[in-house]
């Protein structure tokens, strides 16, 4: 296998970090966990990506998440070029926010309202000011890796990038603003009951990721997510779910669909815009009313319901409504890819390896044990993750740049490209001593 060239990535890196801090514009995209430096995308179609060195790749970060259908699908490019042909912001309402809310409100179960914004990290944020607002109470319960963006308040024991870089929640948070939150260890009830028995008359919102994919891929045990519900509704507090990874890839009303547990709160994105940036909180309109104009409660946004990404994030849903086998589809192709992914290591026999796979995520840790929270997560080897990682990405297999991350299957993915995979696998765990 001869190396792949990376002169002009490693020629941009570089004049990057004198521009940017780190070279990049989001932090995981560094490659620092994995020692490495990252490539610069020329283009990308469908399931792959090719860099400015003309390398391609089988890419299964898929804009980390945010695509069911893959790169550059040509009915949602002609949708965005449309769109901004009449116009690319309006700062006033559009009849596409009008389709694109009522098109959410008929997928997702338990929504009667819906507030666009413009990313995940907007959507949690205004979702904790929400919960506070219409209980009247302060604390938030959230769990050890779960990410719900980059908000002060929600930005303790968070996994995904801060978990990547090591960082213990971040400096500049002041301890004021992380005073009310509580964290406990995901798929632990007896933690939740026991933590939250002295603030039960405070807590007003208990968030979650109903499927863990920011501390890796991590499912929730049987009967987990019904007990947060019972306990939402012992103490007072909403149940938030944060669906901007799981919401319209589990299924297309989401994990409240795949799992028949109601939430009071939806938080949406990534697959929302359809490659476009759109974050969405959803819920009852008792609940949402509460925000200004309506109610006393203030959120607002430029770009929000930009019609652009209205425009894409709407034909993307359209296509799902339009095809119902894709879920099954794109879960067996996950499925998969575990299979074969657990099969290679088997035979290498140099490395343990659990992986998993629901809906349109799959993911693997090399540990011998199954892996149900972040701390067994963060005891698996750094090392060897990095040394598999850029065993693949030689091999034409572009990984998500951090452990902690999980991978995205679209419907873009081919077996053709899971044979592929699972063959560069094959001979990666063979150097893995």
């Amino acid at each position: 296998m001869s190396a792949r060239d990376h002169t002009r990535s490693d020629k941009l890196f570089a004049e990057a970090s004198g521009l940017m801090p780190g070279g990049v514009s989001s932090p995981v995209r560094a490659f620092s966990a994995v020692g490495s430096h990252p490539f610069f995308v020329e283009r990308a179609s469908g399931a792959t990506i090719t860099d400015v060195d003309g390398n391609q790749y089988i890419d299964l970060v898929q804009s980390w998440g945010a695509l069911l259908f893959g790169h550059a699908h040509p009915e949602i490019v002609r949708a965005v070029a449309d769109a901004a042909a009449r116009g690319t912001s309006f700062g006033t309402p559009s009849e596409l926010e009008v389709e694109m809310a009522r098109t959410v409100v008929g997928m997702i179960p338990n929504v009667e309202r819906v507030r666009f914004v413009s990313s995940g990290t907007e959507a949690g944020m205004s979702a904790a000011r929400l919960a506070r607002g219409a209980t009247g109470r302060t604390k938030l319960l959230k769990f050890t890796g779960c990410y719900h963006g980059h908000a002060d308040a929600l930005l303790v024991q968070a996994g995904s990038g801060v978990a990547t870089l090591g960082i213990p929640g971040t400096p500049g948070v002041t301890d004021g603003a992380t005073a009310d939150t509580i964290t406990c260890e995901y798929n632990d009830l007896d933690e939740v009951r026991s933590v939250v028995e002295p603030f039960s008359d405070q807590v007003a919102a208990i968030l979650v990721e109903p499927v863990a994919a920011n501390m890796g891929l991590v499912v929730p045990n049987d009967g987990y997510l019904e007990g947060l519900r019972a306990i939402a509704d012992e103490i007072g507090a909403l149940l938030v779910f944060d669906e901007v990874i799981t919401g319209f890839r589990l299924a297309a009303g989401g994990a409240q669909e795949r799992f028949q547990v109601r939430a009071d709160i939806v938080l949406l994105g990534k697959i929302i815009g359809g490659g476009l940036p759109v974050g969405a909180i959803a819920g009852s309109a008792e609940l949402l009313d509460q925000f200004a104009p309506t109610g006393p409660i203030y959120q607002a946004g430029t770009l929000s319901g930009n019609p652009v990404a209205m425009a894409a994030g709407l034909t993307n849903l359209q296509m799902i409504q339009a095809d119902p086998g894709i879920y099954d589809r794109v879960q067996e192709r996950a499925r998969s890819l575990v299979r074969g992914l657990i099969d290679a290591a088997d035979h290498a026999a140099t490395v343990p390896l659990y992986a998993a796979a629901i809906g349109g995520l799959a993911g693997f840790f090399f540990s011998e044990d199954e892996i149900i929270n972040y701390s067994q997560a963060a005891a698996t080897s750094e090392e060897t993750y990095a040394k598999f990682f850029r065993g693949m990405l030689e091999r034409g297999v572009y990984l998500p740049p951090s452990r902690f991350e999980a991978l995205f299957i679209g419907d873009a993915h081919t077996e053709d490209h899971v044979d592929h995979i699972v063959h560069a696998a094959a001979d990666v765990f063979a150097t893995l001593r």
